[in-house]
């Protein structure tokens, strides 16, 4: 899958990329043309036998342009990610919401560096530790201390 990787030449030499639909995914690297190869490195780290959903990549160059991390100063490049060689035991569920809730959702999730996916399962969680679910303290800490 190609995936966008905002990239800025780094001061003293090298570079660094952003993905701005895999918000944790850094990728460095000494030489241009070590970059995909790094950033496939990142995300099969990230992401392999973990309980995050994989999100799909924007293809939006527009919208792409528009993010805060385009800074006009770096260049956009679409990196081929092989996610035939990640695992994840994530579960996808499908859920509705008023549009209205969904931007608080994504602005909130965005501001805490997270995704919208871990947001709504630390909100869930954090409900069941309110309402008394049997381990959900536990799971609760667990997951909290993943994300942080």
């Amino acid at each position: 899958m190609q995936y966008p990787l905002y990239i800025h030449r780094q001061a003293g030499g090298g570079y660094r990329g952003h993905f701005p639909d895999l918000p944790d995914a850094d990728v460095h690297a000494d030489a241009f043309g070590e970059l995909e190869r790094n950033a496939q490195d990142v995300v099969q780290r990230m992401y392999h036998r973990s309980e995050q959903l994989i999100p799909a990549p924007t293809h939006d160059t527009s919208a792409l342009q528009t993010l805060d991390m385009d800074d006009g100063k770096g260049l956009w490049l679409f990196v081929d990610i092989d996610l035939s060689r990640v695992v994840s035991r994530a579960v996808s569920i499908q859920l509705s919401m008023s549009r209205s809730v969904l931007r608080d959702v994504e602005a909130t999730a965005l501001a805490h560096r997270m995704t919208r996916s871990a947001f709504i399962a630390l909100a869930c969680l954090r409900e069941m530790r309110y309402t008394g679910v049997e381990g959900a303290q536990k799971q609760f800490k667990t997951r909290l201390a993943l994300l942080t």
